[in-house]
């Protein structure tokens, strides 16, 4: 299977909101909770589009394996990017993570980034992997993090510099 990246844009959130649907509704490893419309996604690329990046991976035949964004968070210094990730369920190992990332690390060097964030849920095991596996490094923890429908879950926070 061959996984091609590219920009992605508003046309993009309604099989983009399909597939974070389809990860929320399974359960367990984005804060997440609640299931998204394609305009809560058009939302959030409005938001910070001058200091953000949404790149979106697909198939031959044009399917949404997955997408990556960055963009500022409160509560990072402005040299660093917080990043989002997600790819289709069962589809690991195809390289979808990998092509996001450069793509990504690209797009977060050309905005002026010195580092990227991931927030990561504690029990993400996946998600850790992919991670540590791109070079992020483990910096803080946060512990008892409220989500929206009141579980508390830690969270790993990895860091990698550009």
């Amino acid at each position: 299977m061959r996984i091609s990246v590219r920009t992605a844009g508003p046309l993009d959130c309604r099989p983009m909101a399909a597939l974070l649907n389809e990860i929320i509704a399974e359960g367990g490893t984005t804060a997440i909770i609640r299931p998204v419309a394609p305009e809560d996604l058009r939302d959030w690329m409005a938001r910070a589009r001058d200091r953000a990046a949404w790149h979106l991976a697909e198939d031959e035949a044009g399917t949404v394996m997955g997408f990556q964004w960055i963009e500022p968070a409160d509560y990072l210094p402005d040299e660093a990017a917080e990043i989002a990730t997600f790819a289709r369920q069962g589809r690991s190992g195809l390289g979808i993570g990998s092509s996001l990332f450069r793509a990504t690390e690209q797009a977060a060097r050309a905005l002026g980034y010195r580092w990227i964030n991931a927030n990561i849920r504690a029990d993400n095991t996946g998600g850790l992997a992919y991670y540590q596996s791109r070079g992020f490094e483990e910096y803080g923890r946060k512990t008892g993090v409220p989500l929206g429908n009141g579980q508390l879950v830690d969270k790993v926070l990895k860091r990698y510099d550009l």
